[in-house]
């Protein structure tokens, strides 16, 4: 793994959430992060590009990209020292180590040259079910587009604000979600909208299960 900037109550407060959670995550997790698999197929990606994962946890995402995609380069940052070392171990019995990087970092600090030595942006970035669990999120949007090349690719998947649900599961769902300081933002794919507009970039999004999440896949301007 390679070091990154971290900020320590950063870290910290990452570290104290999954240091037994990351042993049950992908267990328990499969049950409600719905549309990953799907949104990793619809990035479509090309022999060479070069993906990297803003809070990758325990890598399964990039896993699934390298058995998708045999041919992308992958990398994964996370503000979990204690995840990471989880994924390191599991992308190491994947016999995929060779395949993927991994560095501590969060969102706002990526960087394709001082995290992996890189020399030219990202051809994708994909956040998945992270977003949410950031309080600047928008500064981590920013910096994600920052580091995508033109006519690059953002994939995002998350919870929305579950409006066409029932009121009793909505907020039984978003107190139970705060519990692990995950608070959905109702205006999260307007956002996006927003920033492709202005850019002149483009963006598809879809509702899954009555808003219970969001997929998007933006598009920066060529």
């Amino acid at each position: 793994m390679t070091p990154g900037v971290m900020t320590g109550d950063t870290a910290a407060r990452m570290d104290r959430m999954y240091r037994y959670q990351r042993h049950i995550y992908d267990a328990t997790r499969k049950f409600y992060l719905l549309g990953r698999d799907g949104l990793i197929e619809r990035m479509s990606l090309l022999l060479g590009d070069r993906v990297v994962e803003i809070g990758c946890g325990t890598g399964r995402n990039l896993m699934a990209l390298a058995r998708r995609y045999p041919g992308v380069h992958l990398y994964g940052i996370d503000a979990s020292a204690v995840m990471l070392r989880s994924a390191a171990a599991h992308i190491r019995r994947a016999g995929l180590e060779g395949r993927i990087r991994l560095a501590y970092g969060l969102g706002e600090q990526l960087d394709a040259r001082a995290m992996f030595g890189l020399d030219r942006p990202f051809d994708s970035v994909l956040i998945s079910y992270a977003l949410t669990m950031i309080p600047a999120w928008p500064v981590v949007v920013e910096r994600a587009m920052a580091q995508l090349r033109p006519a690059g690719r953002l994939a995002v998947v998350d919870f929305w604000d579950q409006q066409d649900l029932p009121s009793w599961f909505r907020q039984a769902l978003q107190s139970w979600l705060a519990l692990f300081d995950v608070h959905p933002q109702g205006d999260m794919p307007q956002f996006f909208e927003r920033l492709a507009r202005d850019r002149g970039g483009s963006v598809i999004i879809d509702s899954l299960l009555g808003r219970y999440a969001f997929r998007l896949i933006y598009q920066a301007p060529a």
